[in-house]
């Protein structure tokens, strides 16, 4: 009966401890469990804070750092009240696209003009102007660098950049040449200011001017163009 009690002791001994290593073994597979779940909770958080804060809190861009590409010719117009201020444009949200309302000149012409408003005096002086300007034959050239503001869109003159487009013909409608350039330069501003995709309006949506002509008249074919910027952008930024 000793031995026999032994044994049983022995037995029963055996089974405590083997019990209290399966639970020592399913508390380390829970606390395992718990830390990867946790783990995967945080990943999860980071991962929506992070696709928050690139689709509604964008890190901006110092506009001065941005280098301007060499497809764009930059002939910036002499600082001056009526067309280059030489006020600073320290956040850029937007970019505004215009056509010149004046059929057949070309980019070079606008720019002169533009360049030409130093020169006013008194109460009819005019005030205009433009970040770039597009021209019949697709080219581009810059009158007034990122960092400053132009006078083009009333309001939003403090926080976006200001594209003006040439047009052949009073229908305000672009050469393909011209809307290519424009799809390429909104698609390249995009990119380099950090702005969220389609963040393109026209002078129309500030003010309510028919400007572009073409695309406030044709609203289907805007909603093709900020497609074919986007495409642009996903293809080659």
């Amino acid at each position: 009966m000793t031995n026999l009690s032994r044994d049983e002791n022995e037995f029963m001994r055996q089974q405590r401890a083997r019990r209290r290593a399966r639970m020592r073994k399913l508390k380390r597979r829970r606390a395992m469990l718990i830390s990867a779940m946790i783990l995967i909770l945080l990943l999860l958080i980071w991962g929506i804070a992070a696709v928050v804060r690139a689709v509604f809190f964008r890190e901006p861009v110092d506009p001065a750092s941005v280098t301007v590409p060499d497809w764009v010719d930059v002939q910036l117009l002499d600082i001056n009240p009526y067309s280059r201020p030489g006020t600073p444009l320290e956040k850029i949200n937007g970019i505004v696209v215009h056509y010149t309302a004046n059929p057949g000149t070309t980019a070079q012409q606008n720019r002169n003009y533009f360049n030409s408003l130093a020169k006013q005096n008194g109460e009819s002086a005019t005030s205009v102007s433009s970040h770039f300007i597009i021209g019949l034959d697709g080219e581009v050239i810059q009158c007034i660098p990122l960092s400053e503001i132009s006078y083009a869109s009333n309001d939003r003159n403090g926080d976006t950049v200001s594209i003006e487009c040439c047009h052949p013909d009073s229908t305000g409608k672009f050469t393909d040449a011209t809307y290519q350039s424009l799809i390429r330069l909104c698609a390249w501003l995009e990119s380099q200011l950090n702005l969220k995709e389609r963040s393109i309006i026209r002078h129309y949506d500030v003010t309510g001017k028919l400007c572009p002509l073409y695309f406030v008249e044709h609203e289907s074919e805007w909603t093709r163009f900020k497609e074919e910027v986007a495409a642009f952008r996903k293809e080659n930024y």
